[in-house]
């Protein structure tokens, strides 16, 4: 669906941090060049300076935003929504919209991930719902249900429903969902954007054949996760 165009290995920032960035930015040097002002002390300028600027240079890594497109046919393809790390791959009841058996693969984001989040399949976004909740853990199995979560249904032109949640962890505390219902969506498009550490829930039929491992590092928009029979 779609025409696909070529892998461009470009990096911009996300747009979720560029006014964060430079107002902290403006921050810091100002604050640097008061104490340089007012002190007149070189190591108090270079200690603050060393200290904030490495924590704004963090910032700006958190906030890196990879253009990225999917190479191959990406019909019946579920590719990895989040950078991160698998940490289930599992047969799970599903009892708020399927009410049966799903197979669950789940990718955990560390801080130091890029945090945008990709469409996994090419359909069309069936309703997007937000869940207030806690803040445990993202690799917790309870966080899954109990954390705040976002929830965005895809049908796909198989007419295969998928599910998507990105999950809230002990960290992030601002989910940020693009997907809109009935708006037609697909893999290279981003779904939304979790601030800190966090995780991604994907409910597939079962029978989907499996084409990851646990523990397999992923790349948003690149890593195959399945293949929808």
């Amino acid at each position: 669906m779609g025409k696909r165009i070529n892998k461009l290995k470009k990096i911009r920032i996300h747009h979720e941090g560029t006014q964060e960035l430079i107002l902290s930015a403006i921050a810091v040097a100002a604050i640097a060049y008061l104490i340089l002002h007012f002190t007149g002390s070189h190591i108090l300028f270079w200690l603050f300076l060393v200290i904030f600027g490495t924590a704004w240079l963090m910032a700006l890594n958190f906030y890196r935003c990879p253009i990225r497109y999917f190479n191959g046919d990406s019909s019946r393809m579920v590719v990895a929504p989040a950078d991160g790390r698998i940490v289930v791959i599992e047969e799970t009841e599903e009892n708020e919209y399927f009410h049966d058996k799903r197979l669950m693969i789940s990718i955990f984001m560390s801080p130091l991930n890029v945090h945008a989040n990709w469409f996994p399949v090419d359909g069309k976004v069936k309703f997007v719902h937000h869940q207030d909740g806690n803040y445990h853990k993202a690799w917790l199995p309870k966080a899954s249900e109990e954390n705040e979560h976002a929830d965005i249904m895809i049908t796909t032109p198989e007419g295969e429903d998928i599910l998507v949640r990105q999950i809230a962890g002990a960290m992030a505390r601002r989910i940020v969902t693009y997907a809109k219902e009935g708006e037609e969506c697909y893999i290279d498009e981003h779904m939304g954007f979790i601030k800190l550490g966090s995780r991604v829930d994907v409910f597939l039929p079962l029978g989907t054949e499996v084409c990851c491992r646990m523990e397999q590092p992923t790349t948003g928009d690149q890593t195959v996760l399945a293949k929808l029979k």
